[in-house]
């Protein structure tokens, strides 16, 4: 199984470390740090870490591509992003005790050229039993729908195809008569998607329990600290683990979904698919930048992970 991601938004994260964010005020401050960032090259990045190679695909701009170039040198990740004019957006993060603060950039505007270039590309390369990771949000001028085109076209040839977007493009997704294998939301992604607030377990197992029965194999809902629910057709689990080192929370999200991917490539069991996210995620808030710290800390992490059958025969 050969794994792909594609990010059609990515950007730098200049992360700044702060005593404490006060608005209004002047602050100093301790650190800073540049990380070639965007969901799927974070993905890409932390599943290098756990020793399975990746493909990115996506869109770059040429003036600022020296980030990405070093990661994907450094960890062996292989190239296929179409670089256009331009530069790639830097995203500023805000980290103190209280946590992240976030200002994302929209983006660069794309031509439907550059778009086009890169559907090209995953026509090429993706083969039946691939796994291909769509991630992100998109830049202005890129069709609010191509998720949904490319789920079509992807899961046509017998490739996996994992979507983990917000907004219009994750709408249009699972709006399609075409939806993908796995959807990884968070708990604001899945109410605005469903279009009222989901504030119990019960109302995520309704919304979810739909998608299921249009075709998604398995959905993943992370909630923040109160873990995440992990459902299939036969099983429902809630995991989570207390993290008790956060470095930064950015990426952590897409950390969950490489340990996704890492589980499907071992054909694991929900318990297992639940454990190894769950640490993937744990494990990346102590690191800054999109790493993981070593295998067997996130095993060790895996062990710990506490799992609560709520559908489903116990393994």
């Amino acid at each position: 199984m050969a794994v792909f991601t594609l990010t059609l938004n990515p950007a730098i994260d200049q992360t700044v470390m702060l005593d404490r964010l006060i608005p209004g005020e002047v602050h100093r401050a301790r650190s800073m740090r540049l990380d070639a960032g965007g969901k799927g090259i974070n993905t890409a990045s932390c599943l290098a870490d756990w020793g399975v190679p990746s493909t990115v695909m996506g869109l770059l701009g040429s003036e600022n591509v020296a980030p990405f170039d070093a990661l994907f040198a450094a960890k062996s990740i292989v190239d296929r992003c179409q670089r256009h004019a331009g530069s790639t957006r830097v995203n500023l993060k805000l980290v103190d005790a209280h946590g992240t603060t976030d200002i994302n950039m929209e983006g660069t505007a794309v031509a439907p050229a550059g778009v086009d270039a890169v559907i090209a590309t995953l026509d090429a390369q993706v083969q039946a039993g691939d796994l291909v990771i769509l991630s992100g949000s998109l830049p202005p001028g890129c069709p609010p729908d191509i998720y949904a085109r490319l789920i079509v076209m992807l899961r046509g040839r017998g490739a996996i195809v994992l979507l983990d977007s917000s907004g219009p493009a994750l709408r249009h997704a699972l709006d399609g008569a075409v939806l993908p294998n796995i959807v990884k939301p968070n708990l604001h992604e899945l109410a605005e998607w469903h279009g009222s607030p989901i504030d119990a377990p019960h109302q995520i197992i309704e919304v979810a329990t739909g998608l299921l029965d249009r075709g998604v194999d398995l959905i993943a809902v992370s909630m923040g600290a109160q873990g995440a629910l992990f459902l299939t057709r036969s099983e429902l689990l809630r995991a989570g683990l207390r993290a008790h080192n956060v470095e930064s929370t950015v990426g952590a999200g897409d950390a969950m979904v490489a340990g996704l991917a890492a589980a499907l490539i071992e054909e694991a069991g929900l318990d297992r698919i639940a454990r190894l996210s769950t640490a993937f995620a744990v494990g990346k808030l102590g690191c800054a930048g999109p790493h993981l710290p070593a295998r067997d800390r996130i095993e060790a992490l895996a062990a710990s992970v506490e799992t609560e059958i709520l559908m489903g025969e116990k393994q």
